[in-house]
């Protein structure tokens, strides 16, 4: 299956050439395609910074990092706490100077609801996590990965969810993308990351139960098989 940005646009053939970055930053990268990403591109000798929320997730995708013969530095934080983030970027500079990858899966998912019956702290959440915080690290990042040109890469990754009862969701995530965009078309210099905007195949993650209760997913993808193709259609396949 050809990897796709959310445009349609085949793009595989033009990333297969990139060599396996030596350091990746993954944001939400407990579970879900978060996850199945990290170990694919562990076992492609990166070391994995990854972050998340919850510990014992962490170490769970630790244990899977390992079995590969990975090596991977897990920072609990939470990202929509602004000190926390640019804490993680001032170690990252002072440990590496520069960040060749980040990919960011982290995402909110509030209740279903319509869209007239919208919990106000359930948009705030989305807001902040979706929004708000994917703009902060936008800036806190991207001098990582222009320290690190002209071979860096920003991943970002989108889902169309039309389900019903998912206006927050949808809501938000329109406006990452929106971002994501922006910043595709303004990262024209020599020192500029190149920014991807991909659309994952139906994939069996927790969000995607939320939205699609009672969906035979047997059909859907795995995160692991998932977060292979798209870092073999990124990085090529494991050596």
């Amino acid at each position: 299956m050809p990897l796709h940005d959310v445009a349609g646009h085949a793009t595989c053939s033009a990333m297969t050439h990139n060599t396996p970055p030596s350091l990746a930053l993954i944001t939400g990268a407990s579970r879900g395609l978060g996850a199945g990403i990290a170990v694919a591109l562990a076992a492609r000798g990166t070391h994995i910074m990854a972050v998340a929320r919850t510990t014992g997730a962490l170490e769970e995708l630790d244990d899977k990092i390992k079995a590969v013969s990975g090596v991977a530095t897990l920072a609990p934080m939470d990202i929509t706490n602004d000190g926390a983030m640019q804490h993680l970027c001032r170690s990252m500079h002072e440990r590496w100077g520069a960040l060749p990858l980040w990919v960011h899966t982290a995402i909110h998912t509030p209740p279903l609801a319509p869209v007239t019956q919208i919990d106000a702290k359930a948009m705030d959440k989305s807001i902040a996590s979706n929004i708000k915080a994917v703009s902060t690290l936008m800036g806190y990042v991207n001098p990582l990965l222009q320290a690190a040109a002209p071979n860096a890469h920003a991943v970002f990754l989108d889902d169309t969810s039309d389900a019903a009862f998912s206006g927050a969701y949808a809501a938000t995530k329109a406006a990452t993308r929106t971002l994501v965009r922006h910043w595709q078309r303004e990262a024209t210099t020599p020192s500029a990351p190149t920014v991807h905007l991909l659309e994952p195949a139906p994939t069996a993650t927790a969000s995607r139960a939320r939205f699609y209760p009672g969906e035979d997913r047997s059909a859907l993808a795995s995160p692991a098989d998932e977060g292979e193709r798209l870092v073999a259609a990124l990085f090529g396949p494991r050596p």
